[in-house]
């Protein structure tokens, strides 16, 4: 069995740095800042997106937001993990599921460096069967192409795969690769959003989440 997370708003509450790291690429360049709880509905479709959500309506060209990610790469590099944390009861379930011999795997739209890194970085402990981020020429969630790589990397398929996320990108996702869909409200969206797509489960809290995939499991055995 195999459990694929997304990792901003459903492992790690990451946005605070996130802002603060777009917020000082955007002085730099001469651009408003924002504040923190904008950056909500900002992140979810890769940083360029990220970048282009931050920009003035009429500065959006690629040329700036070429701009603003020289700027941001390096800082955040330096500053990711000043104000991000796990969610509480993420890094006790990651355990638990390792523990029982659950495969888990991270599909994010995050660059592939910075994800590695906050991985590794937070959950030492967790060996993840793969990690994905961003990557050059691979298309960003919600096309499934981050999935079919997981499941060529872990030998598993659709059939026994859930996918846990908090926002529609994550729900149209898991739609898109067919496998189990269960959104968390815990993280950068509302519940709303959440509901519109429709997924498998709904979850509040690490327990009940901990639960829907323990169900999983026993049914598998």
């Amino acid at each position: 069995m195999l459990v694929i997370f997304d990792l901003d708003g459903t492992l790690l509450n990451t946005v605070a740095d996130l802002a603060a790291s777009t917020n000082h690429a955007l002085e730099h360049c001469g651009f408003p800042t924002h504040p923190v709880e904008d950056y909500n509905y900002f992140v979810g479709n890769g940083i360029n997106k990220l970048f282009e959500r931050a920009l003035p309506e009429k500065a959006r060209t690629q040329e700036n937001i070429l701009r603003i990610r020289a700027e941001f790469l390096p800082y955040y590099n330096l500053h990711k993990a000043d104000l991000t944390k796990p969610y509480p009861g993420i890094t006790e379930l990651l355990d638990t599921l390792q523990q029982k011999g659950i495969k888990t795997a991270v599909a994010s739209n995050k660059y592939q460096e910075g994800t590695a890194a906050l991985m590794a970085y937070y959950f030492p402990e967790i060996h993840f069967a793969a990690v994905f981020g961003q990557r050059e020429g691979i298309p960003v969630k919600p096309d499934p192409q981050i999935v079919h790589d997981i499941f060529t990397q872990t030998g598993c398929d659709r059939q026994e795969t859930l996918y846990v996320g908090d926002s529609a990108v994550d729900m149209q996702t898991a739609h898109n690769s067919g496998v189990i869909s269960i959104g968390v409200t815990w993280g950068f969206r509302p519940r709303m959003e959440l509901e519109a797509e429709q997924p498998d489960y709904i979850v509040n809290t690490v327990r009940e989440l901990s639960e829907i995939i323990e169900q999983h499991h026993k049914n598998k055995l």
